[in-house]
């Protein structure tokens, strides 16, 4: 997003992202949640991105690329363990 942004949609970028990324790491640490899980529902946000119904706006739009942005993290993260803790067993 643009550092000159005057509209809002960075700051609501970042707090979709912050929020989610919250979110998805409490979930990891009380429930058994797999990389599996996490795909399927990005793959259901990224439908839902998609959809870009008439007078969604760009701060919804926003909204939903911050959280988009923070499934794929979480699943890199995870995929980044899961392969060192392979490298570690070895």
């Amino acid at each position: 997003m643009d550092e000159y942004d005057f509209s809002g949609e960075q700051r609501v970028f970042d707090n979709a992202y912050d929020l989610m990324i919250h979110h998805l790491e409490l979930r990891a640490r009380t429930t058994p949640l797999s990389i599996h899980d996490l795909e399927g529902e990005l793959h259901h946000l990224t439908i839902y991105e998609g959809q870009d119904w008439d007078g969604r706006g760009s701060l919804k739009a926003a909204e939903i690329d911050g959280q988009i942005q923070a499934y794929i993290t979480m699943i890199n993260r995870m995929k980044q363990d899961r392969n060192d803790k392979d490298v570690h067993s070895k």
